[in-house]
């Protein structure tokens, strides 16, 4: 899960609208899912941290900012209007979410192993929240072809072109091929986490990628020399219980 900052809101007060959020949350963090990071062109909405209608609902935060992510169909439907409790779940905007998890080869994500058992919990809380722990599912077209429409099969997906950009530089390591690969194809994929781990032992790439990914490189939560996580997070806009990890 990819951290990000959105800063401080664009205009004085609440939206008119909470819709009305879309673009400055688009311009500031790129056009991701903030949980699952697939890129989605449309029918990205906009999420409500809180719940904006159920039983664990603050109608009172429905058009703030503070209270906005963005979020694919599928990570919005299952979040839905559960209670969030920012103390015991982990957050884009205020943890370090990318340390929280590791990302394997065959789409699986899990509470990365070097946390502490509390944090590990938290994290595991975080993915059953979203639905990031649920298993591969074969989707097959009419012709008997198995399609990757589910997050898991996604993420393989986003592996695959890492892993295939890896061995092109391997082969012809440029600086102009370097930018191309953070700048064009990783964006144009998503799965910032898939990436920086594929890349994981070359410090320039991960740079390349944290820059290259509106919002992540503001957040704090990775050194601008190494590429490596920083924890606990900085939490810059001081948002509730932010910096858990």
């Amino acid at each position: 899960m990819r951290p990000v900052r959105k800063g401080s809101s664009p205009i004085q007060g609440d939206f008119n609208k909470y819709e009305d959020a879309k673009n400055d949350l688009v311009s500031r963090l790129g056009t991701y899912c903030s949980y699952c990071e697939r890129r989605v062109s449309t029918n990205l909405a906009v999420e409500h941290l809180e719940p904006k209608k159920g039983a664990f609902s603050k109608p009172e935060l429905e058009k703030r900012w503070s209270n906005f992510l963005l979020a694919c169909v599928n990570c919005n439907s299952t979040k839905g209007d559960k209670q969030v409790d920012f103390s015991s779940l982990f957050f884009p905007d205020r943890d370090n979410t990318f340390h929280a998890f590791n990302y394997l080869p065959d789409g699986t994500v899990e509470p990365a192993e070097s946390l502490p058992d509390d944090a590990k919990l938290i994290a595991q809380d975080t993915l059953e929240l979203l639905g990031l722990d649920k298993p591969k599912q074969a989707d097959i077209d009419h012709s008997g072809n198995q399609v990757a429409l589910d997050r898991v099969s996604q993420r393989m997906s986003a592996w695959a072109n890492a892993e295939a950009s890896k061995k092109l530089l391997n082969e012809s390591d440029s600086p102009q091929l370097r930018a191309f690969i953070a700048a064009t194809t990783a964006t144009s994929v998503g799965y910032f986490s898939v990436w920086m781990t594929v890349f994981e032992n070359d410090n320039d790439m991960k740079l390349r990628l944290i820059q290259a990914f509106k919002g992540t490189a503001v957040s704090g939560c990775f050194d601008m020399i190494t590429g490596n996580p920083i924890t606990p997070a900085p939490n810059p806009d001081l948002l509730q219980n932010g910096g858990k990890i």
